[in-house]
């Protein structure tokens, strides 16, 4: 058997005309483009932890709790502590919204089972 290309009877057309765009609007094949824009977001707003001075409170349970709480080495934890007592506050550490509050409950929470009346509150830094 012999084989012979088989050339195509049918003829090609044209593909149809596009249909006429209205005046005014592009030839995009109903395509949008979108810009994108750049959002602008700001840091977390950050909150400084603070310990009050109180007359009950020993200073080695303070000490103790910016160690604990707060990673202070033994010389930075005795200097806040100091300021603490002569100042009547100082600040523990600065921290995000989320961080700062629950660093108030854990060191309330300890103070609390210690028998100790030491106050720690947070603020806007």
């Amino acid at each position: 058997m012999s084989s012979s290309p088989v050339s195509s009877s049918r003829s090609q057309s044209p593909p149809p005309p596009a249909p006429p765009v209205p005046p005014g609007r592009d030839e995009g094949s109903g395509a949008v483009v979108v810009e994108r824009q750049t959002q602008k977001t700001e840091p977390p707003r950050l909150y400084q932890v603070l310990l009050l001075n109180d007359d009950f409170t020993p200073m080695e349970f303070v000490v103790m709790v910016l160690q604990e709480f707060f990673r202070h080495d033994l010389d930075t934890a005795t200097q806040i502590m100091l300021k603490i007592h002569h100042e009547g506050r100082g600040v523990c550490g600065v921290f995000t919204k989320d961080v700062a509050a629950t660093k108030v409950e854990l060191v309330s929470a300890a103070s609390r089972r210690a028998g100790h009346p030491l106050q720690c509150i947070m603020e806007a830094a």
